[in-house]
Formats: structure tokens, C-alpha cells, sequence
């Protein structure tokens, strides 16, 4: 298993070279209480290997948008995430993108896909659930119940530690950790924009199947959400799934090598 390195520039974008640029973009998605810092180095990681730009987006309520109100279901919050797409990324606008996402933000993609089908070229699901399809016990494991309540009431610095123990099998590392405390105080999740997001993503329904390619990506020891909630995603979709054995519900942070090879070789099979 190999941790990803810290490199965190603060929007995690990943253009590379003007050849780059020239090519279709892939957009990253983060899931509940994250911002695109948490994505770590893996957008380099990723652009490195395509040879194309990598683009990501904060959730309103989140990360560089900490002090704006998160919308409380998945499609006014998709809503929020259209327009900050158009504002920040006028340049992309000509072009559909492959969305790489995890957790709630493979919901956000989702909704996207069924909202705006010619924005979006592929979908990569990480980790994430529907209602409807999963029960609640599996989208979101009991073992976990008491230490949400326990981060909603406690510090920022506390919450990390909790959020690490609930979304990662490996051992705390410390300048990680450090770093996400840092963003937690620097970008603080307001409690009734954490309770919102938390609401929506627990009613999120698939209500359709998107026209993409879209690939599952599920992690077996995954502490968070069940491996199933992945596996019943890929049977209603139709979609492939592929499992990583150790890794927990953070993937990009745990074996960024794996993920780049899995979104590589999927994009490249689609490009034909």
C-alpha cells in the first residue's frame, strides 16, 4: 500500500504542459466535510499519467467556499457545483469532462450525468451509495454512528483524528493529519452546513442511468461504507467494478498509484 506524498497546492489543479491544456479535462469531486486539498498529490499523480489537465471543485460550505451555505439535497447541490464549474472554468466550457469521484461527490456525478448529459464524458464512482439500492446500515456502518456525533460536537482538531480512524485502514500519519487539522482551521465546516450535506447525501436515490461509460471503484476493507453499496452501484448500472483488498474508504490517500492506473486504463479503453 503506498500513502501519497504531500504536495497541496491550494486548488489542486494539474495542468502540466500547453499540450495538456489542449486536451479534454478530468474533474475531481470529494466527498462530506472535504475539500480539494484532501485530494493531496494525486491530481499531479493523475495529470502525469494522462497528460491532461485535472481540474477540482469545493463544495460550497467547504474548503475555499467555507463561508457560503451547502445546499441540502444532491441536486441543488450539483446546482451549486454547474455554476462554480462556468465561473471558475469559462475555458472548458466546449468540452465534457471525465468526472473522477468519491463518496457523496460520486453522488454529485451522478446527478450531473442525469441532469446535463453532454457535460459529462465518463463517470469513475469511488466508494460511494444510494439509497433505494444499499440499505442506511451498509451506506453508512453502525460502528461509525457514535464517532459522527462525537465530530459534530468536538474541535476541528479532534474531528480529524476521528474522520482519519473512520475513512483510513493505515496508521495515522502525522504530517498528513497535521495538514488536515491546518485546513480544518484555515477553512472551518460550519456544524449546520456538515448536517446538511450529511442529510442530502442520506436521500440521494439514483433516479436514472446515465449514457457514459462509467466505472466502480470499491475498497473491500472500506471502514465507512460497505464494499456491497459499490457492488449493488455497478449491477444497477451496468458497470464494471474493480476492488482494492486493504485500502479504506480515502483511496486517493492510501494507494494513489492503484487509482491512476485504474482511471488510466479505463479513459484510455473509452478513447479508444
Amino acid at each position: 500500500m503506498e500513502m501519497t506524498s504531500i504536495q497541496n497546492p491550494w486548488h489542486n489543479e494539474a495542468h502540466n504542459s500547453a499540450q495538456a491544456q489542449a486536451q479534454p479535462p478530468v474533474l475531481l469531486l470529494r466527498g462530506l466535510l472535504r475539500e480539494s486539498r484532501h485530494w493531496l498529490n494525486f491530481p499531479n499523480e493523475l495529470a502525469n499519467t494522462l497528460q491532461r489537465p485535472v481540474l477540482s471543485l469545493d463544495l460550497p460550505g467547504c474548503g475555499a467556499l467555507h463561508q457560503q451555505r451547502s445546499a441540502s439535497t444532491v441536486p441543488a447541490l450539483r446546482a451549486q457545483l454547474q455554476a462554480q464549474w462556468q465561473l471558475r472554468y469559462p475555458e472548458y466550457q466546449q468540452k465534457n469532462v471525465d468526472v473522477v469521484a468519491i463518496s457523496m461527490g460520486g453522488m454529485l456525478a451522478l446527478d450531473w450525468a442525469f441532469a446535463a448529459p453532454s457535460q459529462i464524458k465518463s463517470l469513475t464512482l469511488i466508494n460511494s451509495s444510494s439509497a433505494g439500492l444499499s440499505p442506511l446500515w451498509q451506506r453508512f456502518k453502525p460502528q461509525n454512528y457514535l464517532n459522527v456525533l462525537q465530530a459534530l460536537v468536538t474541535t476541528s482538531h479532534q474531528r480529524e483524528q476521528l474522520i482519519w480512524q473512520m475513512t483510513v485502514n493505515s496508521p495515522i500519519n502525522p504530517q498528513i493529519l497535521a495538514k488536515w487539522q491546518q485546513w480544518a482551521k484555515e477553512c472551518p465546516v460550519t456544524r449546520a452546513n456538515a448536517l446538511r450535506q450529511l442529510w442530502a447525501a442520506s436521500r440521494f436515490r439514483i433516479s436514472a442511468i446515465p449514457s457514459c461509460p462509467i466505472q466502480i471503484l470499491s475498497s473491500v476493507q472500506d471502514p465507512l461504507v460497505s464494499s456491497a453499496c459499490s457492488q449493488a452501484l455497478a449491477d444497477k448500472l451496468q458497470a464494471p467494478i474493480f476492488s482494492h483488498a486493504t485500502a479504506g474508504h480515502d483511496l486517493p490517500l492510501e494507494d494513489s498509484e492503484w487509482l491512476v492506473s485504474k482511471i488510466s486504463e479505463f479513459l484510455s479503453s473509452i478513447d479508444g
